[in-house]
């Protein structure tokens, strides 16, 4: 499909065949202690898009920009839509979904941005990809390299958490620990990509990372018979998986396949709220210091915060934070009585949707349809669990252990 690239802030064109990062213009334009300037957006072709509305079924691939090659070799999409009715009856929900993206092939969201970044190293013959990540971005490149032969260099903080730097080592990236912050990191893997060449991979920093996860919103679409959502709640650390949704579903208005955008719900840690924050207080101030148990979404200075904060408003959504301990309990309380086991960053959105409940009730009625987005799976984080959840002792092997064990 034919595109061009948009700037986010100063709304020039680029009409290029080249790989391109950023505006030249507005990423020159950084403020201290404010989100970055500069981030791209993919603009597909309206005449492209309006031929897609005669299609009797549509799937992610008809809305991207380059071809994905051998779809079987790394499938991603096609991901549960799960009903919780025991937790939908004691929200009093009648219509809830959530989506299961914990079930892509690396166990997270980033393997829909992947899926792509990977077709773009195809396209345009490179076969190294650098990228920097604190666990599921740099897991999902991993994943994608593994299975296309693409040599994936990841630099990573040093402190990021073990399962996700083994899903990489296990993968067979080039991992590469820095004693420093995901910024420290995120600028030397710049630094790699200028030097040795390659794509870079950085969410925000490649427009198509944000291309590649609007795949979920067109996945909704079908999988829902046709139709979106009222309200998507969706867990928020950088801004892009937000970015992503809103562009999947923007890119269905733009093909005159649904009548409007869904309300999309900014869901945010309090203690990683800078998105939130600058929705509330109309700037884009970076946040002192993000310090969330949900590594995924702590996020200081948001790479993509200017465009999220643009597409919140855009989708007459709002933001919802929520305390630590409640993204935990969400965490658990998801494991509990749905089955279904994500990680911190996706159980944020869960517990958004809690607290707002009553809210959202009043303002849309017991029967509206909303979907809460579940982005990565448990298995990512355990050591989250210490001091929370403990494995039995073992009993003696005989009848009469069994009896004590179990009677009253």
């Amino acid at each position: 499909m034919r595109y061009s690239y948009e700037c986010n802030d100063c709304k020039r064109v680029f009409e290029t065949d080249e790989v391109i990062y950023q505006c030249p213009h507005c990423s020159k334009e950084q403020e201290a202690n404010t989100f970055p300037k500069g981030n791209l957006i993919v603009k597909l072709n309206k005449d492209d898009l309006a031929k897609l509305k005669e299609k009797e079924h549509v799937n992610m691939y008809d809305f991207f920009p380059f071809e994905v090659p051998d779809k079987d070799v790394y499938p991603v999409g096609g991901t549960p839509l799960a009903k919780p009715k025991r937790l939908a009856k004691e929200l009093g929900l009648n219509n809830l979904t959530c989506k299961l993206d914990s079930a892509l092939p690396s166990g997270s969201f980033k393997d829909r941005a992947s899926q792509l970044i990977a077709a773009q190293a195809i396209h345009y013959n490179m076969d190294k990809i650098a990228l920097a990540s604190t666990g599921n971005a740099g897991a999902a490149m991993s994943c994608a390299g593994a299975a296309y032969g693409l040599e994936i260099v990841l630099f990573v903080p040093e402190t990021a958490p073990v399962n996700k730097l083994m899903q990489s080592v296990l993968y067979g990236a080039t991992v590469v620990p820095v004693k420093g912050t995901y910024d420290d990191a995120f600028a030397l893997s710049i630094a790699y990509t200028n030097e040795f060449g390659g794509i870079n991979r950085n969410t925000a920093y490649n427009p198509m990372t944000i291309e590649g996860k609007k795949s979920v919103s067109i996945e909704l679409f079908e999988q829902m018979g046709r139709k979106v959502p009222e309200v998507v709640y969706v867990p928020v650390g950088d801004g892009c998986i937000f970015a992503g949704v809103y562009k999947g579903f923007y890119d269905l208005y733009e093909a005159g396949l649904i009548e409007k955008i869904p309300h999309l719900v900014c869901s945010q840690s309090t203690k990683s709220n800078a998105i939130s924050q600058a929705f509330k207080n109309n700037n884009y101030n970076a946040i002192e210091k993000a310090s969330t148990r949900a590594d995924s979404i702590s996020v200081s200075s948001p790479a993509n915060g200017r465009m999220a904060v643009n597409y919140i408003k855009a989708s007459k959504g709002w933001c919802v934070e929520v305390e630590d301990e409640a993204i935990i309990d969400a965490q658990l309380e998801l494991t509990s009585k749905a089955g279904i086991f994500v990680e911190p960053a996706a159980a944020c959105a869960w517990a958004a949707l809690k607290q707002d409940s009553e809210h959202l009730k009043k303002e849309f009625g017991s029967d509206v349809d909303v979907c809460v987005l579940l982005t990565g799976t448990g298995f990512k984080d355990m050591a989250v669990f210490e001091n929370r959840v403990s494995i039995p002792q073992a009993i003696e092997n005989s009848k009469e252990a069994v009896i004590k064990r179990f009677s009253k």
